[in-house]
């Protein structure tokens, strides 16, 4: 068997199997986006998010150049475009967990594992009690 280009072996299989795997390419794409590409993909204007927020557009293209911001204002950027912002924990041997509420976390991971505030410093650890 010869060597391929990736391009040569994609044009042998069938339209059905293209589509697919173009399709789930278009979903990874997606799923990493600065806010900036996030924006136009929803064919949002800086101006009508800044309408939205009260703010200036200047405002909004500082926003989607920044490194850092609070999630506040990561939320508000959001939910102008319609959207809604989900905060997701990951730990090793834990399954993710979804953030309610930055205030209160009183979560229960799966049926043998329970994270529990540590009190000292707000720190956090793996209980492997079984649920009771």
């Amino acid at each position: 068997m010869k060597n391929m280009t990736l391009n040569e072996y994609l044009k042998q299989l069938p339209v059905s199997r293209r589509r697919k795997i173009e399709a789930r390419a278009r979903e990874i794409r997606a799923e990493e986006l600065s806010l900036k590409e996030l924006r136009k993909a929803l064919r949002c204007s800086q101006e009508t998010v800044a309408e939205i927020l009260g703010v200036k557009q200047a405002e909004i293209s500082k926003m989607e150049r920044r490194t850092d911001m609070y999630l506040s204002t990561l939320r508000r950027y959001i939910e102008a475009m319609g959207g809604h912002l989900d905060l997701i924990a990951s730990f090793p041997r834990l399954k993710p967990f979804r953030i309610k509420e930055l205030s209160s976390i009183d979560l229960l991971v799966d049926r043998h594992s329970r994270v529990t505030k540590h009190a000292l410093h707000g720190r956090f650890s793996a209980n492997k009690k079984a649920r009771p």
